[in-house]
């Protein structure tokens, strides 16, 4: 099954990232520390051209610190800056302004060099829907300048932002590719939140998480649910799940929808742990 998902705006947006490239000097990509692959929107990789790039991985404490190790190695591999935040640690946002000062460093020394009249430095901050951004640029200034909210698709329109004096953001919409080639992308997208719920069902998104779990960190599945390795059938683990969380319905049956939330919603919580839904290839 192939899953499609391109609103209007989004295509509006695409047209207007790449229209404004050319007004900044750098690029700030926003993915998700649990999936940093899958959060990287392919369309936009095809139109930033050679802009230099800084990675950010959003949501650090919520992943797998090893494999935050291993991704930030990949990234840096491939000739881009790349560092993990979490919003809530103050030093974490200053490393983010300090790591943008230090891009611009050398273009703005050029145009010192010309006599061009110094200016701030430019960059656009990208990244898929409920990735962060905004909270991230409400960190960066200080104040509440950027709408925030836990489900995608909050920011609608292009706006410039200062960052005191040091640089200017020009934000823009999540956005998403039209489909996703690779089922396993989808999934995981919708386990962490940033997919809407109902273009899956949740049942399978939650199946494709607690499969996961079994194979990457069975230790997860056993403190939380007690699930062992000798539990196999997926109805069996839902109907334990949900039968220890209280999700019944009139005559004792489990609530297969509601255990699934419970189990996506303690994944996205980081009630599970730490986790990291993909490696490097």
């Amino acid at each position: 099954m192939t899953i499609q998902w391109f609103p209007g705006h989004m295509a509006k947006a695409k047209r207007e990232v790449q229209e404004k490239l050319k007004l900044v000097d750098f690029v700030i990509e926003l993915v998700d520390a649990r999936a940093p692959a899958s959060s990287q929107n392919p369309l936009l990789q095809q139109i930033l051209n050679q802009k230099p790039k800084m990675v950010v991985l959003m949501k650090d404490d919520l992943a797998d610190p090893e494999s935050t190790k291993v991704w930030l190695n990949h990234f840096s591999a491939q000739g881009m800056v790349a560092i993990a935040v979490n919003v809530n640690e103050r030093k974490d946002i200053q490393h983010v302004i300090q790591t943008a000062k230090d891009m611009a460093k050398e273009k703005m020394d050029r145009l010192k060099k010309k006599g061009v009249r110094p200016r701030p430095a430019r960059a656009m901050i990208i990244g898929i829907p409920n990735v962060g951004k905004s909270t991230l640029i409400n960190r960066l200034v200080q104040k509440k300048i950027a709408k925030t909210g836990d489900k995608p698709g909050v920011t609608k329109n292009q706006q410039w932002i200062k960052v005191k004096k040091d640089f200017e953001l020009l934000d823009t919409p999540g956005i998403l590719w039209p489909k996703f080639e690779e089922q396993v992308v989808g999934y995981r997208l919708a386990a962490i939140g940033t997919i809407k719920d109902q273009l899956l069902p949740i049942e399978d998104i939650a199946a494709f998480m607690i499969q996961y779990l079994q194979s990457t960190y069975p230790s997860v599945l056993e403190e939380r649910y007690q699930i062992t390795e000798d539990n196999a059938d997926m109805n069996e683990i839902f109907e334990q799940i949900g039968r220890g969380r209280g999700c019944l319905e009139s005559g004792g049956r489990v609530n297969f929808e509601k255990t699934a939330d419970i189990i996506l919603q303690d994944l996205r919580s980081g009630r599970l742990g730490k986790i990291t839904l993909e490696q490097p290839e």
